[in-house]
């Protein structure tokens, strides 16, 4: 379906991203949405409140969040069907990116419902853009696990991107992340953005062996983690099976599966971690 979402007859779906802390960050064009619509669907009701209150906004609420996204959708949808004009924002930044909303969207398109995007602040960008890290190729994770083998296995899989790898986590998982990362990717170049735009807004530039000693109880907000992508120039040239053919024939000169491993990453500047993964899954 090609279609322009002003010009259509057809009823439209607006998502709009909020601010990520200060409100001030607020654009025109999101408050006028507000103010024209005849109904907020959004994460929470307290919080979307509060933002309203802030601009003197009085309009309906209707929670959609992570535990009612399809009933709450469907909902919705009918709504707009039936001629309403709705607007859907999650606590901050932008619905859909590690928030609510992407099943709205679904089925608002299911239904032959237009869907827009008023755009707004949004911490990875700012977190990146500000780390002093490589911006020009980016891959955005979002949260990681919180069980402690998944995030590994998640680490691992990711250990040999290239790109600069963005994170978002919260207080009380930061150490064991942070140590996770150190062991998994190596100690590379890293940058901690917490509290973006507030008042105590603070980004940490550091190496990951230097992170992991930080004061925990220091870490308090949400935070986004920048890493700095890998830069092994030989991985390229080696694929699997041949690190899978350089392990056996260690472990057929004497070595342990765990040696033989080491050594491989040794030679081939490629992480232990992924050697044993790929070498497992053989």
């Amino acid at each position: 379906m090609r279609e322009q979402n002003f010009l259509s007859k057809r009823p439209l779906l607006y998502l709009l991203a909020t601010p990520i802390g200060n409100l001030e960050d607020a654009s025109p064009r999101f408050i006028k949405t507000l103010n024209e619509v005849d109904l907020v669907a959004c994460e929470d009701t307290r919080v979307t409140g509060k933002l309203l209150s802030y601009f003197s906004i009085k309009k309906p609420l209707i929670s959609l969040r992570e535990h009612n996204e399809v009933s709450a959708s469907e909902h919705i949808v009918k709504e707009i069907l039936e001629g309403k004009k709705v607007a859907y924002v999650s606590d901050a930044g932008y619905p859909c990116i590690s928030d609510p909303g992407a099943k709205l969207v679904e089925i608002a398109l299911k239904n032959q419902i237009n869907v827009t995007c008023i755009p707004g602040p949004n911490a990875a960008l700012s977190a990146l853009i500000a780390s002093g890290l490589d911006c020009s190729h980016f891959y955005f994770h979002g949260f990681l696990s919180a069980k402690d083998k998944e995030r590994k296995e998640e680490l691992i899989d990711l250990s040999h991107r290239e790109e600069t790898l963005i994170f978002y986590e919260a207080p009380h998982r930061i150490k064991k992340t942070l140590l996770d990362m150190l062991d998994v990717l190596g100690n590379r170049k890293a940058c901690i953005a917490r509290e973006l735009t507030k008042l105590h807004e603070e980004y940490i530039r550091a190496t990951l062996s230097e992170m992991v000693e930080l004061d925990e109880e220091s870490l308090k907000g949400e935070m986004v983690i920048v890493v700095e992508g890998t830069y092994d120039e030989l991985s390229p040239s080696i694929d699997d099976d041949e690190l899978i053919k350089m392990v056996n024939s260690y472990q057929q000169s004497g070595l342990s599966t765990k040696d033989a491993i080491k050594k491989v990453s040794e030679l081939t500047s490629i992480n232990k971690n992924y050697i044993y993964k790929i070498y497992h899954l053989n």
